[in-house]
C-alpha cells in the first residue's frame, strides 16, 4: 500500500514497513476489541461499571481480577467494612445492589491475601475527602442528564487556544470555581478573540500542586472547583459564545498513591499498569499504563467517550504523548534521525492506543479536535489514520517556546539572527498541522518565569506605569508583542496562550505547598493589572486582541508564508502570508527611514497593524493613515519604501479598489 505520508515525504520510504506495522497493529487490535461492532459500542465501560441508580437503590460494579473478596462501605451502612459484600462474577467483575441516597460517601473494600484494602471506586464520577475521616471517597451522584442548551456546536478548524487552570483563575488567594471562571474569565476569553478553551486539571488528583497531571480518579471532575453540573454549565456557556472546549486529558500515567488511585487497586501491581521498571516513570515518579491489556484499553477509551458525551467536550489535548511513544519516555533524546522514531525503543502498544483513541474521538464527533503534546516530532502523528498517520489533528510546536527561552537567556539582542528565527518558526513537517505558541504554563513553573517577567524582571514592580520612563520596560513591552506576532503568524495552523500571559502576567506559577508557607500568591491571576488604565499591561492585552482579530480575520492560519527579505545586520525580517506583508525590525536601536518593503504584487498598501501604535504601548511613529505604492524598482523588485522604527513590527495589506 502506498501511504500518503510517504508520498509527502519520500525520505520515509525506508520505514514503510514500520508504518505498515503500526497500521496493522491498530487494525488487529480494533478487530479484537470490537468484533463486528464499532469502537463506540466497545467504549461503554462507564455505563456498566461504577454506580448506577435502579428503581430501588443502586448497583455497583468493579473490575478487580486480583481481589479475593470485595465489599462496599459508606454512610449507608455506618462504615461497617463487611456489611455489604459484593458478588464475584466472571472475568474478575464484582457486583452488589445496595440502598443508598444521593450524596452518600462510599468506598470499595478489597480483600487480598488476608489484607483489607480501602479503595476509591475506579469509575467514580464524584470524589471528595470525607470531612470526618479525611479519607478520599466516592460520592453518589444524581445521574439525571444535564439540560444543555447548545446541542450542535462545531469546533473551529484553526483553534486559537486559551489554556487555563480553573483553580488559579481567581485574583484572590484561593481555589477558584467552575462558576467563577464561567462568570468572570470566560467573557474575557471571548472578548480577546480566542475560540477554544483548553482546561487543565479537570480529572481528580489528590495533590493540588501537581497541576492536575497526577490523576487518581479518571472519571471524576475535580471537586475542588465545584460540581459536575457546574463544569457542564461552563462548557455549555462557552459553546453559546462560540468557544470550543478541550480537556487536557492525562492518559500517559497515573498517580502512584495507594488508596486514592488505581495503583494496587485489586492488590496487584499489574491490574492497570506494567510491573517493575516498565511500570514506573523515573522522572515523574508515577505509574505507567499497560496499553497491551484489553481491559486497560476499555477503561481509557471509555474515559474519552465519557468526557465527550456526558460533558460535551469538543476534544482533547493529550498530555505526555512523547512519554507514551518511547520506552525511555524520550528522556535525553534529541531525535536527530528517522531511525529513532522506528526502533526497539518505540512503544508500539502505546502507539496503537493513541490511534484507537483518535479513531474513537473522531467517530463520536468528526470535527473534534485532538492535540498531541509531543516534543519528538514523531512522523505522521498529526496525519489521518488512512494516510499512514496516528490520527491527531494537531501537534504542539513545543520547540518554539524552547527556542525563545534559549534565545532570551543565551543571546544579546544584537546577536539575534532573523534568518534563524524564520527558519526555527517554519521548520516543521508541512503536511502535519501544529499549534504554535510563545509560552504555555510549562514556561512559568516555579523556578522559571513568564516571558514578560524574563524580559523585565524587577522593573515590572516599579516601572509598569504609563507615566514611568524605563528602557528595560520599553524593550520588554516591544519584544513581548513582536514575539507573539511572529510566532502566531509563522509557527502553526493554530495558536495557544496560557491565561494571563496575553497581558504579560508577571512572575511565575507556584502552588501552595509547605515550602512556600502554603501561599496562593503565585497561584492566581492578577487580572487587575490588565484592567488598570494607568498601567501598561492593558496595552499588551489590547495588542493580543488586535493580533488575533487580524490573523483570524484574514484567515492566515494554515496558509503558506513566503520569505521576502532577511537582513542579518539590519535585523529586519519581512515575509508575506495570506495577502499580508509582515515587516519586523528587531534591531535594538536602529530605526530605518525609507526601508524597502518587497511585495509579491504591485498596488496600494496600508497599515493593518503595528506594534508601534500608542494603543499598544508604542511611540506612534508609524502612520496608520499613510498609503504606500508598491511598484517595480531599479533592481526589478516590486515594493515600497517606509519607516521601520527599532523594535517594531508592522503588518501591511493591499488596498482593494472601490467599484
Amino acid at each position: 500500500m502506498a501511504y500518503t505520508i510517504i508520498k509527502k515525504d519520500p525520505t520515509l520510504k525506508p520505514y514503510e514497513n514500520d508504518i505498515a506495522r503500526r497500521e496493522k497493529d491498530y487494525r488487529e487490535k480494533k478487530a479484537a476489541l470490537c468484533g463486528d461492532g464499532s469502537l463506540s459500542d466497545f467504549a461503554n465501560a462507564h455505563e456498566y461499571f461504577g454506580f448506577h441508580p435502579q428503581k430501588e437503590g443502586w448497583i455497583y460494579r468493579e473490575w478487580a481480577p486480583g481481589a479475593d473478596e470485595m465489599f462496599l462501605t459508606g454512610n449507608f451502612c455506618n462504615w461497617e467494612l463487611d456489611a455489604c459484600p459484593m458478588e464475584k462474577k466472571e472475568n474478575g467483575v464484582f457486583e452488589v445492589a445496595f440502598t443508598g441516597k444521593v450524596g452518600d460517601f462510599v468506598q470499595a473494600i478489597v480483600v487480598k491475601d488476608g489484607k483489607t484494602l480501602r479503595r476509591v471506586p475506579a469509575y467514580a464520577t464524584r470524589v471528595e475527602q470525607d470531612p470526618t475521616t479525611y479519607l478520599w471517597c466516592a460520592r453518589l451522584e444524581d445521574k439525571a442528564p444535564y439540560p444543555f442548551t447548545v446541542t450542535d456546536f462545531k469546533p473551529p478548524k484553526h483553534p486559537l487556544i486559551y489554556e487555563c487552570h480553573i483553580g488559579m483563575a481567581s485574583e484572590e488567594g484561593k481555589v477558584a470555581s467552575y462558576n467563577e471562571f464561567r462568570e468572570k474569565v470566560l467573557p474575557r476569553v471571548k472578548a480577546l478573540g480566542y475560540n477554544t478553551l483548553q482546561i487543565m486539571a479537570v480529572q481528580e488528583h489528590p495533590y493540588y500542586g501537581s497541576f492536575g497531571y497526577q490523576v487518581s480518579s479518571f472519571y471524576a471532575p475535580s471537586s475542588r472547583f465545584g460540581s459536575g453540573a457546574d463544569l457542564k454549565r461552563l462548557i455549555d456557556t462557552a459553546h453559546s459564545m462560540g468557544i470550543a472546549v478541550l480537556l487536557d486529558v492525562v492518559h500517559s500515567h497515573a498517580v502512584k498513591n495507594v488508596g486514592e488511585g488505581l495503583y494496587l487497586f485489586d492488590g496487584t501491581p499489574y491490574q492497570y499498569f506494567h510491573e517493575g521498571e516498565r511500570g514506573h516513570h523515573p522522572a515523574w515518579d508515577t505509574k505507567l499504563f499497560n496499553y497491551g491489556k484489553n481491559e486497560v484499553l476499555h477503561f481509557l477509551l471509555s474515559n474519552l467517550k465519557y468526557w465527550m458525551e456526558v460533558f460535551r467536550f469538543d476534544g482533547f489535548r493529550f498530555d505526555g504523548v512523547t512519554s507514551m511513544l518511547y520506552r525511555n519516555h524520550g528522556l535525553g533524546e534529541a531525535f536527530t534521525n528517522y531511525g529513532m522514531y522506528f526502533s526497539m525503543n518505540t512503544d508500539t502498544e502505546a502507539v496503537t492506543y493513541l490511534m484507537l483513541a483518535n479513531d474513537l474521538v473522531h467517530s463520536l464527533k468528526p470535527d473534534a479536535i485532538t492535540v498531541a503534546e509531543d516534543m519528538s516530532g514523531m512522523p505522521g502523528i498529526a496525519l489521518p489514520l488512512k494516510a499512514g498517520g496516528m490520527g491527531f489533528d494537531f501537534r504542539l510546536a513545543m520547540g518554539v517556546p524552547d527556542y525563545w527561552i534559549k534565545l532570551l537567556k543565551d543571546k544579546s539582542d544584537y546577536e539575534w539572527d532573523v534568518g534563524n528565527i524564520f527558519y526555527e518558526l517554519t521548520n516543521r513537517r508541512r503536511n502535519e498541522k501544529c499549534i504554535g505558541y510563545v509560552e504555555s504554563h510549562d514556561q512559568a513553573l516555579v523556578g522559571d518565569k513568564t516571558v514578560m517577567f524574563r524580559l523585565a524582571d524587577a522593573e515590572m514592580y516599579t516601572h509598569m506605569s504609563k507615566n514611568s520612563e524605563s528602557a528595560v520596560i520599553d524593550r520588554a513591552v516591544a519584544l513581548h508583542k513582536m514575539l507573539r506576532l511572529v510566532t502566531a503568524s509563522l509557527s502553526g495552523d493554530g495558536y495557544l496562550n496560557f491565561m494571563g500571559n496575553e497581558f504579560g502576567h508577571p512572575e511565575w506559577i507556584d502552588f501552595p505547598r509547605e515550602g512556600n508557607g502554603w501561599s496562593y500568591h503565585y497561584c492566581r491571576r492578577q487580572w487587575h493589572l490588565a484592567d488598570d488604565g494607568s498601567l501598561r499591561y492593558g496595552q499588551l492585552e489590547a495588542f493580543d486582541k488586535a493580533m488575533l482579530s487580524l490573523l483570524s480575520g484574514k484567515h492566515t492560519f494554515g496558509k503558506t508564508e513566503y520569505g521576502l527579505w532577511q537582513h542579518t545586520d539590519d535585523h529586519v525580517l519581512i515575509y508575506e502570508k495570506a495577502g499580508l506583508i509582515f515587516a519586523f525590525n528587531f534591531h535594538p536601536e536602529k530605526s530605518f527611514t525609507g526601508y524597502f518593503i518587497p511585495t509579491l504584487e504591485a498596488g496600494e498598501y496600508a497599515v493593518s497593524l503595528t506594534t508601534d501604535d500608542p494603543t499598544f504601548g508604542g511611540k506612534g511613529n508609524v502612520s496608520k493613515k499613510a498609503t504606500y505604492t508598491a511598484q517595480p524598482h531599479y533592481d526589478g523588485r516590486v515594493g515600497f519604501f517606509c519607516y521601520l522604527p527599532s523594535r517594531t513590527a508592522t503588518v501591511f495589506r493591499k488596498k482593494t479598489k472601490r467599484k
